[in-house]
C-alpha cells in the first residue's frame, strides 16, 4: 500500500512539472499576443571594453539559437538575426571602477516562442583575454557554448528546453561554474 502511495504521488509530481514546463516553453508573458513573423532581420553589434579590466557578461536569449565562442577583437561582437520585429537584440554596457557590466538581451518576447516560421539567431563572439564572469540563460532552442579559448572568472548556465553543448576543454581558467538546467531538453558537456 505504501509503495502504492508513493507511485501515486511521483506520477502527481511528474505531471505537475511536466504542466508547468511546458506553460513555460510555450508562453512567455502570458502568451496572449501572437508574434508577427515578417522579413529576416539582421543586426551587428561590437562593444569596445573601455579599458576594463574585467567584465560581468549576461546574455539573456528567450528563444532561438545562441553560437558562443571567442576571438573577439573587442569585447563583444555579435550577428544577430531575427524575423520578429520584437525580438531585436537590445545591448548595453558601462564601466565602473575598472569592471565591465555587459548585458544582451532579446527584445519583448511577448508570446515568443519559436513556432510559425519564427527565427531568432545569434553569433557572438567575445574577447579571450578579458576576465569574464559570465552568465547564459536561454529559455527554449539550441546553444553551443564554445568556451574553452575565454578567461573565465566565472559561469552560470541557466537553460531552458532545447539541447545546449558547452566546451570548456583547452585554456578556460573557471574559479566557480554552476548549472541551473530547468529543461526539458538536453545538454552535453566537453
Amino acid at each position: 500500500m505504501a509503495r502504492n502511495y508513493g507511485v501515486v504521488v511521483l506520477s502527481i509530481l511528474m505531471m505537475a512539472a511536466t504542466a508547468i514546463l511546458t506553460g513555460a516553453c510555450s508562453t512567455q508573458g502570458g502568451g496572449a499576443k501572437q508574434q508577427e513573423v515578417g522579413k529576416m532581420q539582421h543586426v551587428s553589434k561590437s562593444v569596445d571594453p573601455e579599458n576594463a579590466q574585467s567584465v560581468h557578461a549576461q546574455l539573456k536569449m528567450g528563444a532561438g539559437e545562441l553560437n558562443l565562442t571567442g576571438g573577439a577583437d573587442q569585447l563583444m561582437e555579435g550577428d544577430f538575426s531575427y524575423n520578429v520585429s520584437d525580438w531585436k537584440p537590445k545591448v548595453s554596457y558601462d564601466v565602473s571602477d575598472k569592471k565591465g557590466e555587459l548585458v544582451v538581451k532579446q527584445g519583448s518576447a511577448e508570446g515568443g516562442g519559436l513556432s510559425g516560421g519564427a527565427r531568432n539567431e545569434w553569433d557572438i563572439n567575445m574577447n579571450d583575454e578579458v576576465p569574464t564572469d559570465l552568465v547564459v540563460q536561454v529559455g527554449a532552442g539550441e546553444s553551443d557554448l564554445d568556451l574553452d579559448s575565454l578567461t573565465l572568472a566565472g559561469l552560470k548556465l541557466q537553460m531552458g528546453a532545447g539541447k545546449t553543448t558547452v566546451d570548456l576543454t583547452a585554456r578556460a581558467t573557471t574559479r566557480k561554474a554552476s548549472t541551473h538546467a530547468y529543461r526539458a531538453g538536453s545538454e552535453r558537456r566537453r
